[in-house]
C-alpha cells in the first residue's frame, strides 16, 4: 500500500512566462510632423539595426492604444511617450534622456539632469509640445483627433467614399 505522501502525477499547467523583448524601449511618435520624423530618421541611423530602440508611428491608424501601454492617440500626439519593456511609460523630455542613453549619446542630455537645468529644459519642452503642430503647420490637435476617427470609421464600416476633395 502506498503512503499517504506519495505525490500523484498529475500535470500541471503553468502560464507562460513572457519573453522579455529585445528593444530597450519603445518610442511613440508622430509620423506626421517633419521634426518628429527627421528626428527618428537620426536615432534609427544610431540605432543602426541593433533593435534597442522600436520605433512606433502614432499616426498610422493602425496604431493601437493596447499594444503600446494603453496610451491613446490623442494623449501620444499631445507629448511624446515611450514604454519600457517592464510596462513603465514614460513621456516629456525623460524620453530622449532615456533614448540617447541607450544609444550611448548620454552626454546630450546629461546636463537636464540637474535641477535648475532640468526644469528649465522640461518648461522649453512644454512649450514646444503645445506648439508643436502650429509651428509645423498641422491643423490643432482637436482637428486631427477627429479627421482621424473619421478615417478609422471609415475603413471599420468600408461605407465611406472617397471624393475629390478628400484626395
Amino acid at each position: 500500500m502506498p503512503s499517504s505522501n506519495t505525490q500523484s502525477h498529475k500535470s500541471v499547467k503553468v502560464a507562460p512566462v513572457p519573453e522579455k523583448p529585445s528593444w530597450q524601449i519603445k518610442l511613440l511618435y508622430d509620423g506626421e510632423c517633419p521634426l518628429c520624423v527627421r528626428e527618428v530618421n537620426f536615432l534609427r541611423k544610431r540605432d543602426a539595426g541593433r533593435g534597442k530602440v522600436t520605433f512606433v508611428d502614432i499616426a498610422d491608424d493602425d496604431y493601437t492604444p493596447s499594444s503600446h501601454g494603453g496610451i491613446d492617440f490623442e494623449t501620444a500626439m499631445g507629448r511624446i511617450h515611450a514604454l519600457l519593456p517592464d510596462g513603465t511609460v514614460i513621456k516629456n523630455v525623460e524620453v530622449f534622456r532615456r533614448v540617447y542613453e541607450i544609444l550611448g549619446m548620454g552626454w546630450i542630455y546629461a546636463a537636464t539632469k540637474l535641477p535648475v537645468i532640468g526644469w528649465i529644459v522640461d518648461a522649453l519642452y512644454e512649450i514646444w509640445a503645445d506648439w508643436r503642430l502650429a509651428l509645423t503647420g498641422r491643423p490643432d490637435l482637436t482637428s486631427i483627433v477627429a479627421d482621424r476617427q473619421k478615417r478609422i470609421e471609415c475603413k471599420t464600416l468600408q461605407r465611406c467614399r472617397l471624393t475629390d476633395d478628400d484626395n
